[in-house]
């Protein structure tokens, strides 16, 4: 019978913030700093300070209470869409610096556990799961990569087909506008062509963001809708920043006009920090998820016989120096040119 392992530590990881968040969103003070505080300077000092990866899974492992996790991390998300969005209106009535402070403890949440819950939501074999990940992504304004991502990423990665992926030697200002305008774009083609011209997803897609933008600004007015857009573009921004981050310089090489090679540990960054994993539900082990997407998160592994690229510093610290484009290439597209094909041993 495969082994059966708890979720303890990442239930720890994602849930510890949701406490901290709700009472900072009402009382402000020390409860929304130490939430941020969790989410940037705790995540960063583990990492650090316990320089080791969590082991790999064993092969057949089961893990019952994972997908309970994430419904519960869903669901909590969307508590958090209606506090953050009635903390940052005024309406709780918190001081200009603890909105400030809210804003960036909600949208560090949303960003780094909503969306990598999300995405483990929508790579589940049962329609409801995928529904309530299409939910959460719907939420921040960007319900299309329910599609983009499985039906065009997945398939086209590391190569010019796939508007997700980074090139080797633009900046996260010029791929973030890229990738959202072309994933739209390439994910209604695909279902387009996967219904033979029949009802596609999108509507669902754009009328759910609208119409929980309309209620946000009837809960809570014109400040409501502002707030509902900025935390939506900052959980959007991360996640565009992970994808730039975890495919940056990689490309697979062309075997023939329009056919690549298999996608391999070779076309993504991988990152082994320990606590960050936990909190990211794994996602920094990107290679194993682009071999095995229907892998449940607790059971991804690092490249072992067939290392990849690996990134210098966790997966959050590097989505941060994607903000300052000279540092990124210096640091980075030495290390991505050396995967290229023509540079494989």
């Amino acid at each position: 019978m495969p082994e059966q392992r708890p979720v303890t530590l990442f239930a720890l990881a994602t849930l510890t913030p949701v406490p901290l968040l709700l009472a900072g969103a009402i009382a402000g003070g020390w409860w929304i700093a130490l939430a941020l505080l969790f989410l940037t300077t705790v995540t960063f000092t583990l990492d650090r300070l316990i320089a080791h990866a969590a082991p790999n899974a064993p092969e057949g492992a089961e893990f019952p209470a994972a997908n309970g996790l994430s419904v519960t991390l869903a669901l909590a998300h969307f508590s958090l869409m209606v506090a953050g969005v009635a903390a940052l209106s005024g309406t709780t009535g918190l001081s200009p610096l603890a909105r400030v402070a809210a804003f960036f403890a909600f949208g560090l949440f949303f960003g780094q556990v909503s969306n990598a819950n999300a995405h483990e939501l929508i790579h589940r074999n049962t329609r409801p799961l995928r529904l309530l990940g299409t939910w959460v992504y719907i939420s921040m304004l960007f319900g299309h990569h329910a599609s983009a991502h499985p039906r065009v990423h997945h398939r086209y990665v590391a190569t010019p087909k796939d508007p997700n992926s980074a090139r080797l030697g633009e900046s996260f200002y010029s791929f973030a506008p890229r990738a959202w305008i072309g994933s739209f774009r390439e994910g209604l083609r695909a279902e387009q062509a996967l219904r033979n011209g029949g009802r596609t997803p999108y509507p669902t897609y754009v009328a759910g963001g609208i119409g929980l933008l309309v209620l946000s600004a009837l809960a809570f007015g014109l400040p409501g809708l502002i707030a509902h857009l900025a935390l939506a573009g900052y959980g959007t921004a991360q996640l565009l920043m992970s994808d730039y981050v975890q495919h940056y310089g990689l490309t697979r090489a062309e075997l023939s006009p329009g056919k690549y090679e298999p996608t391999g540990s070779r076309h993504s960054w991988d990152a082994p920090h320990w606590f960050s994993g936990y909190l990211m539900l794994n996602a920094p082990r990107h290679s194993d998820h682009h071999a095995h997407p229907a892998r449940i998160y607790p059971a991804l592994r690092l490249a072992g016989a067939e290392p990849g690229p690996t990134l210098p510093y966790s997966l959050p610290v590097m989505a941060t120096l994607a903000l300052l484009p000279r540092r990124w290439h210096r640091m980075m597209d030495k290390r991505a040119a050396g995967w290229h094909p023509q540079s494989a041993g």
